[in-house]
């Protein structure tokens, strides 16, 4: 990913100097590591429940936070400082220690315009360290390995939340079987970069991004091409034209 253009590192955009497009304040630079292992002749994602006293809480979510200064110093770029703050909060939060190295960035998601508490927020994958998941008991009040298929299912059995950005990460999981087949995957494709739009309609929320109809204007009925999740209980679906 350490590829410069004129100077500048190309992730740069999407890290520290990112900002609402309609001139509002930026949102806060965050990471999160999507932490995998291998159970059961199955791939199995580490989840956390947040306490409902803290942003996203009641949420399952992956381990992460807001990049800190001490992520920046000395960091070569953007994506540099937001592996520091992956593997810090894999730490603080499951007492898990992560290789930096071993990490492979797969998307940066931005929440709408007026949400509370906006993060900007690079997603990275990457195999889980030998060692117990240790909590402590406050932000954090549970955690649990997950097959991706199954936490979807039961995010629509109403017995996990999930936001947006976590509901696509599980799916995109969903569709290898083993680590070391995720892994290649996420090493070889290009980061998506998801800056979301929300709409309500009669069926429910609709998050849209880049390439959807609806996206620019904010209307969900706008015919064309489809790149969102409708968020229609009890079932959330993906509607995406390749």
């Amino acid at each position: 990913m350490a590829d410069e253009q004129g100077g500048r590192h190309r992730n740069d955009t999407y890290g520290d100097n990112i900002a609402a497009r309609d001139g509002g304040e930026p949102a806060i630079p965050a990471a999160t590591v999507v932490l995998l292992r291998d159970y059961a002749s199955q791939l199995e994602v580490l989840m956390l429940h947040k306490s409902s006293q803290i942003a996203f809480g009641g949420m399952w979510v992956f381990p992460g936070g807001r990049i800190d200064d001490e992520d920046r110093e000395g960091a070569a770029s953007a994506e540099d400082a937001a592996r520091r703050a992956a593997v810090r909060e894999a730490v603080e939060e499951a007492d898990l220690l992560v290789d930096a190295g071993d990490l492979a960035w797969i998307a940066h998601w931005t929440p709408p315009v007026g949400a509370p508490r906006r993060f900007a927020t690079w997603f990275f994958v990457g195999p889980a360290p030998d060692g117990a998941v240790t909590i402590d008991g406050g932000e954090i009040h549970d955690s649990a390995w997950m097959a991706p298929i199954d936490a979807l299912a039961r995010r629509d059995s109403a017995e996990v939340e999930l936001a947006p950005p976590t509901w696509m990460t599980l799916r995109y999981l969903s569709e290898f079987a083993t680590v070391a087949e995720l892994m290649a995957n996420a090493q070889a494709r290009e980061p998506e970069v998801y800056e979301t739009r929300i709409a309500r309609t009669d069926g429910g929320l609709v998050a849209m991004w880049t390439g959807d109809a609806g996206y620019e204007s904010g209307d969900a009925g706008a015919d064309g091409p489809r790149h969102r999740l409708v968020m229609a209980n009890p079932q959330w679906r993906l509607e995406h034209d390749l």
